[in-house]
């Protein structure tokens, strides 16, 4: 499915830090796309683009990760890092679907806006039902946009939270027994 090594490492200890950056900052970018329309335009397609790439990034990370999984001795905490990395995978469907729906949104409603402009320019009836069009438009539009912006900020958190349990598990699995706290060789 993707890379278990790169020059003879690990490909899970390199691409978690794909998905470690990727995945926050998507979740950031679907909140301020979500939140702040003025954001949204100016981000257009690279939100959804951002998102993409984080939610390919994590089965890459998770396969090369398991890879690793059958190569290590058993561990309790290995296999919780493990269980806890298969969790990701929706949040990050989550993002990039809110992601798209948001870009989405934001085309349709420039369209109607620019459509609109250009009908009352001609005036007369057309004028008369654009502005019906419009302003129902404007209450369905407010409506996608507060559901928009509440699952955007319920799957941003989810997928950080998830984000850090994963890491906080990965990094108790990596360092548990692995250091002392006091320094030794005379150090």
């Amino acid at each position: 499915m993707g890379p278990t090594q790169i020059n003879g490492l690990p490909a899970h200890a390199l691409l978690v830090h794909v998905v470690v950056v990727l995945v926050p900052l998507a979740a950031l970018l679907v909140v301020l796309s979500a939140l702040w329309p003025a954001a949204r335009r100016r981000l257009g397609v690279l939100t959804p683009a951002i998102a993409l790439v984080a939610l390919v990034s994590v089965p890459l990370t998770t396969h090369a990760g398991e890879w690793l999984e059958r190569r290590v001795p058993p561990d309790e905490l290995v296999h919780r890092h493990a269980e806890l990395g298969d969790g990701l995978l929706p949040w990050a469907g989550g993002l990039f679907v809110l992601a798209a729906v948001a870009w989405l949104v934001a085309r349709k409603t420039a369209a109607t806006v620019d459509g609109g402009a250009a009908g009352a320019a001609d005036g007369g009836v057309a004028a008369t039902t654009d502005g019906r069009v419009a302003a129902t438009a404007r209450r369905g539009g407010l409506a996608v946009t507060i559901v928009l912006a509440v699952l955007s900020v319920v799957v941003a958190v989810g997928s950080v939270v998830q984000i850090y349990r994963i890491g906080d598990s990965g990094a108790k699995a990596v360092w548990h027994d692995s250091f002392t706290p006091a320094p030794g060789n005379g150090g």
